[in-house]
């Protein structure tokens, strides 16, 4: 087991701003707030099913603004939660929030209640793309919290998106090396989808914003995989989860259920790409980690077929021997 995060959602609520993008509701497939007593009531049975695996399980409270919520209400949440960090059930309490939200005395009552982990929605460090998509904060904003987050003890995580309105690929590349030198500890990327009821559809439907392709956003994130692997910073999502509510009010954008898959596969085609492309064309076989063997066949043998289009047959094998990304190339008949 790797990590189970036992999630609620809170969308909507803490929320000052609607932002060009967002439809919470569609998001995350829910309408309401969950009661002290749903909590209690899930994290009770969950604990039952994680037990032994505390260590590896968080509670998390994502989808909206969670420090801009009503304090008595984000109190009335996080109390049934701590009783269960207490009885040391689950490892920690992750929220996300906005970064104009996080302010040190903010931080001592998620510090009291169990909270371990902060996620900030910065979504870009350009303050021109932020304002363009009605954020209300600025890149100022984000490097502020992150200090205060960092030196109360927190863990930290961040947000960006890719193809916002306004936004090139070379402001999601600056976006992504500015988030890297702020030292997060995770990071989730979000291609930008256009959701019904938004103000992004208009811009959609009267021509003002053309969403990235499946194949633009992929090739732009391989890219912004590469940059916080080289800053060793853990890239824990990389595209919205696969929802029925989802997918009902998508509109427009690189959407695909298998997202990560398809960039990890254009990672593996790039690495492979310098040393395959110096050895005359023909057959060979490629070794990889067993791990490995889906993302460098590609999504629907993507690579496969890219480097029959360059001449050269491959097959690929599991090695045991391999740590993952590592592989090797011989010609074929000659193993």
């Amino acid at each position: 087991m790797k990590h189970a995060n036992v999630a609620f959602f809170v969308p909507m609520v803490g929320c000052p701003h609607r932002c060009s993008f967002c439809d919470q509701n569609s998001i995350t497939g829910e309408n309401g707030v969950p009661t002290p007593e749903e909590i209690d009531k899930t994290l009770k049975k969950a604990a039952r099913e994680l037990h032994g695996f505390a260590e590896k399980s968080e509670i998390a409270f994502f989808g909206g603004s969670f420090t801009m919520i009503p304090r008595e209400l984000m109190i009335s949440l996080l109390a049934p939660a701590k009783k269960w960090i207490d009885r040391k059930a689950f490892s920690g309490i992750r929220i996300s929030t906005r970064p104009d939200a996080i302010d040190e005395e903010v931080l001592g009552v998620l510090k009291e209640y169990g909270v371990t982990s902060i996620e900030l929605g910065a979504q870009s460090c350009s303050d021109e793309v932020l304002a363009r998509n009605r954020r209300g904060h600025s890149f100022a904003d984000t490097q502020k919290a992150c200090d205060l987050i960092k030196n109360a003890g927190f863990s930290l995580g961040l947000q960006m998106m890719t193809g916002m309105p306004g936004s090139s690929k070379e402001d999601d590349v600056l976006t992504a090396a500015k988030f890297a030198s702020l030292k997060p500890e995770t990071m989730r990327i979000y291609p930008t989808l256009v959701l019904k009821n938004t103000l992004m559809a208009k811009w959609y439907e009267n021509g003002a914003y053309i969403p990235q392709t499946v194949e633009e956003a992929a090739a732009e994130c391989a890219e912004l995989l590469d940059i916080f692997e080289l800053y060793g910073i853990k890239v824990i999502r990389l595209g919205l989860h696969a929802e029925v509510s989802l997918e009902d009010n998508l509109v427009a954008g690189p959407y695909h259920p298998a997202f990560r898959e398809i960039c990890e596969s254009l990672r593996f085609r790039k690495k492979i790409a310098p040393m395959l492309t110096r050895l005359p064309k023909g057959s060979y076989i490629l070794s990889v980690a067993p791990a490995d063997v889906s993302k460098c066949t590609g999504q629907h043998k993507s690579n496969i077929e890219h480097w029959q289009s360059l001449g050269y047959d491959i097959k690929i094998v599991p090695d045991k021997k391999l740590n993952s990304g590592d592989f090797e190339v011989m010609m074929a008949g000659m193993q």
